[in-house]
């Protein structure tokens, strides 16, 4: 499934509009794999982490960061992800397996694990001083049809975005992307009715993605004139939790707090943490926490 993990970004009409189409069913399968979700958390986890990346593939610089937290009503809890601009992405989910319908109306219960009302945030790390948020409410809970409304409303760029997850009967992940094409100001009136009347006839992404269709192809069923790809990259999931950052997050958390931890141990002969991210472990033992709290105390 390796090749099955990368993003295009196109430009069309002398550049008045800008497309990104990605097949990200790789990555979906590995957000499932690590975080044990259910089928239709699967699908929500794996349409907002598709939709981080394609706004990670709008920023500039490769250490740049945007992320997309979820807070709906859904029992399904916060869901998040952060997507750089290398194409590295990673996310989490508060509840990986509630306890709801896993489907409604013939397709995954998307909307009701997700919720649907409650806020959609998406923030940009771009190596400033602060990063820079904005919010917007859920619409649907469905993802795409927030993000389309999220990039509306507060970035006032007209979007199409079609993101979708397919799940197999055993819950492994088929088919995973989507796309945005977005408008800039200048296209004629015939030029925006010609790109609407494209979009309108696509199927839906996983059903071209399951057919085989490759990000190019699907940007050719939306420029059928022809566009040109500006770029190509693998998109992956990457996080770069490590022993020495959660040795840093330790120490951040002072050293009481560290005291009460070593207490905690009874007769074990280490501590654990575990990332939120990629359920990554890491052990420490007594001896580490001693001096993590040696540290805490020097800093004051």
């Amino acid at each position: 499934m390796q090749d099955r993990q990368y993003l295009v970004r196109a430009a069309a009409y002398d550049g008045l509009v800008r497309a990104f189409a990605i097949d990200s069913t790789a990555v979906v399968e590995e957000l499932r794999c690590r975080h044990g979700t259910d089928p239709a958390v699967t699908a929500a986890i794996g349409r907002v982490a598709t939709g981080a990346l394609l706004f990670g593939a709008m920023l500039k610089e490769s250490d740049h960061l945007v992320t997309i937290r979820v807070q709906g009503d859904g029992p399904a809890g916060t869901i998040l992800a952060s997507a750089n601009g290398a194409g590295g992405v990673r996310g989490l989910v508060e509840n990986p397996r509630p306890d709801v319908e896993q489907a409604a109306g013939g397709k995954l219960n998307v909307a009701g694990v997700v919720g649907r009302n409650g806020f959609l945030t998406v923030t940009r790390d771009l190596g400033l001083r602060q990063p820079y948020s904005s919010t917007v409410e859920l619409v649907s809970g469905e993802i795409g049809d927030d993000l389309a409304y999220y990039l509306a409303r507060s970035e006032q760029i007209p979007s199409a975005v079609g993101i979708g997850v397919f799940v197999q009967a055993d819950g492994a992940v088929e088919a995973a992307g989507g796309y945005i094409v977005q408008v800039m100001p200048g296209l004629d009136d015939a030029d925006t009715v010609s790109l609407e009347e494209a979009i309108r006839r696509l199927p839906h992404p996983t059903a071209m993605l399951r057919a085989g269709e490759t990000p190019e192809e699907i940007l050719g069923r939306v420029f059928p004139a022809g566009y040109e790809v500006l770029e190509r990259k693998p998109v992956r999931f990457d996080c770069p939790c490590s022993k020495e950052r959660a040795e840093r997050a330790l120490v951040l958390l002072g050293a009481p707090t560290l005291e009460e931890m070593r207490g905690e141990q009874g007769g074990r002969e280490y501590s654990e943490l575990v990332c939120q991210f990629c359920k990554e472990k890491y052990r420490f033992t007594l001896a580490e926490l001693d001096a993590l709290i040696e540290t805490a105390r020097a800093a004051g």
